[in-house]
């Protein structure tokens, strides 16, 4: 467990259970010969103590053409024997899927030492541990998190003293499913915007629609979604390409932002929004995930620049910099890499590739 903060949270999970419905592999390895360093059983252990469904065997590759040819795709892992006309689909994102991820009551997240610096609420709308481990471990932030759909506004309106008490800034987790499923989060962060112009607000992959939606900004389901760990994104503030990691299916329509809004990053592969930021009040957002657990890490200073807008250390307009955006039409489609080809043994390797060089096209 990591006891840097209070409660403690799993070292090595960021989740209390396993999120899949199921889990379809092309190969797996014997049931004892797993080898992970931290591993106390089999991946078909855990699954099966958690009654999650998986299957090998099966032609994986074929599935993620099928997907590239198509978009994304309903599908169903039978393992039933029912005949295929007999079986129902199930849309997932038909449901409320935050709903089922969020946290039941509110949890009050504080530094072992005891020393924070400032309070944050967190709306948990499936919230990774190693968000938690940010901002509480490393950033020294007393975080109260709260369910998807609490109703802060009753809560700041009553007069009463509670847990979000004093609270400085707000801050908005990742999540799965359709943005516009959350309507009782989204009208609390509205309300926020409208009574608490001056709080800062920061959010994260489902948060960073959540914030464009309650802004007034519309969104749309991806035909593919982005997935993975190597997704490029460009900072349209200094025109600096980082690699992120990301997983949603659902994005910011750009051009539906409001005057005071402007694209924060985005996509270098196809040029969808990757965040948002206010040019008047501190809010911003990213879609991709800064907190990477075990990374890319390259953008895990947002954490510590929203920590900072919370402690009134960073104005809104230094973070904005208005002056340096790149116009996201100017941004680079391709990338041509011209390096030196395949080496054999004994060849100078050291020298061929100190040759390689990379054009803008």
């Amino acid at each position: 467990m990591d006891e840097s903060l209070s409660p403690a949270l799993p070292q090595y999970f960021e989740s209390s259970k396993i999120q899949v419905a199921g889990l379809i592999v092309s190969q797996y390895c014997a049931e004892e010969d797993y080898s992970h360093w931290c591993a106390t059983s089999s991946l078909g252990s855990w699954l099966k103590e958690e009654g999650i469904p998986a299957i090998t065997g099966v032609d994986t590759r074929m599935i993620t053409k099928c997907i590239r040819e198509h978009g994304s795709l309903l599908g169903h892992m039978n393992c039933t024997g029912l005949e295929e006309e007999k079986f129902e689909y199930t849309d997932p994102n038909s449901t409320n899927l935050v709903a089922q991820v969020s946290t039941k009551s509110v949890i009050v997240y504080r530094p072992s030492d005891g020393n924070s610096i400032c309070k944050v609420l967190c709306f948990d709308c499936g919230i990774k541990n190693n968000i938690i481990r940010y901002l509480v471990s490393t950033h020294k932030v007393e975080l109260v998190v709260l369910p998807f759909d609490f109703d802060l506004p009753a809560a700041l309106s009553s007069g009463k003293d509670w847990e979000g008490s004093g609270w400085q800034g707000l801050f908005l987790s990742n999540g799965p499913g359709d943005p516009t499923e959350c309507s009782a989060t989204i009208s609390s962060i509205r309300y926020v915007m409208q009574e608490y112009p001056d709080h800062p607000i920061f959010g994260i992959c489902l948060g960073n629609q959540l914030l464009a939606l309650a802004a007034g900004a519309k969104t749309y389901k991806m035909r593919y979604g982005n997935r993975g760990m190597n997704q490029p994104c460009v900072d349209l503030r200094t025109g600096r390409c980082y690699i992120t990691p990301q997983n949603h299916g659902y994005a910011i329509d750009g051009d539906s932002l409001p005057p005071n809004f402007k694209q924060l990053f985005v996509n270098a592969n196809d040029h969808t929004n990757e965040g948002i930021i206010s040019t008047v009040n501190p809010w911003f957002s990213c879609q991709f995930h800064p907190e990477a657990m075990g990374g890319p890490e390259d953008t895990n200073f947002l954490f510590e620049q929203f920590r900072d807008m919370v402690l009134g250390k960073q104005l809104n307009m230094e973070l904005l910099n208005a002056q340096a955006f790149v116009n996201a039409s100017n941004v680079p489609k391709k990338v041509l890499l011209i390096g030196s080809g395949g080496l054999s043994i004994g060849q100078a390797g050291e020298f061929d590739y100190s040759g390689s060089q990379v054009r803008y096209m």
